[in-house]
């Protein structure tokens, strides 16, 4: 699953400025990349931001999943960022084990997941199991032989895509192109 969040600046400058940005990157073919790739790395630096409170995650599980983004180039003018991912196990989510099940903290808000748990054995002498490695796990059978791994309902690609994320994305890129492009053509192109 892969969050697309599609900010279409260029049609809009294109209106305003028209042959100038066009002139512009014919006679300087290493400016307006440059300043997509300045402006895309604050972009960025926002949205990890804004999507660690939001999704309740650690900040370096947020940098990995999002990663290196394609960079602007002559000829190429687009930042992408790209993640990936599916519904997060409470792994990541701080969790700790009590007698009514595991509680963790997805999207900032310590959450109950009844039946769940972290250990072995019967409370309250509960035993670390090496092979769980730290992840919570519902029983899909009485018996406990069948377990499944116990998830969040937190998926980075929705969450960056929606809410305070989105917002942080589009108060920061937009504008601040606006602003470099237009200092660029008023010193290289008055």
């Amino acid at each position: 699953m892969a969050g697309i969040l599609d900010i279409r600046w260029a049609d809009d400058v294109l209106k305003q400025y028209g042959k100038r940005v066009m002139l512009l990157n014919e006679r300087f073919p290493k400016v307006l990349p440059r300043i997509t790739n300045q402006v895309g790395d604050r972009a960025k630096t926002q949205v990890i931001r804004s999507l660690t409170k939001q999704t309740g995650l650690p900040r370096r599980t947020i940098v990995k999943a999002i990663g290196d983004p394609t960079r602007a180039r002559p000829g190429r003018l687009s930042y992408d960022m790209v993640t990936r991912g599916g519904n997060i196990r409470l792994k990541y989510l701080n969790p700790r084990e009590t007698e009514a099940g595991v509680v963790a903290k997805p999207f900032g808000k310590s959450t109950l997941y009844p039946g769940a748990f972290l250990r072995g054995g019967r409370f309250p002498d509960r035993k670390i199991v090496p092979r769980f490695d730290g992840h919570a796990y519902f029983r899909l059978n009485s018996s406990g032989s069948k377990i499944t791994f116990a998830r969040s309902g937190v998926v980075i690609p929705t969450e960056m895509t929606t809410g305070s994320t989105r917002a942080a994305f589009e108060r920061t890129a937009g504008p601040l192109l606006r602003e470099r492009v237009e200092a660029v053509m008023a010193k290289l192109m008055p």
